[in-house]
């Protein structure tokens, strides 16, 4: 008789890279916010989790965090030259 709360699933030993989960979600918020900070995190932690991937399953949330991060880190780049090539940053306060 199994204990309540415990799945056969969960005591196979089958486990997800807990880096290649963080670098996919790094990948994913940076998109939308602080993409500089996050983009080069996903890109360190999903090449952690390709060396470990063959200890862990992840391999693929891993490959998909290094994109994302490069997709946060180019995306900086192109609203940065946006930024330069309109007069830059200005903060109005009203008065």
């Amino acid at each position: 008789m199994t204990s309540y709360g415990s799945s056969s699933a969960a005591s196979s030993g089958s486990r997800t890279n807990g880096l290649a989960v963080a670098s996919l979600c790094c990948g994913i918020i940076g998109l939308f916010f602080l993409n500089i900070v996050l983009g080069p995190l996903a890109i360190v932690f999903g090449a952690v989790a390709r060396r470990q991937a063959a200890v862990k399953n992840g391999a693929g949330m891993a490959k998909a965090g290094i994109v994302l991060g490069v997709v946060d880190i180019v995306l900086w780049l192109v609203l940065l030259a946006f930024a330069a090539s309109s007069g830059g940053f200005s903060w109005y306060v009203g008065g």
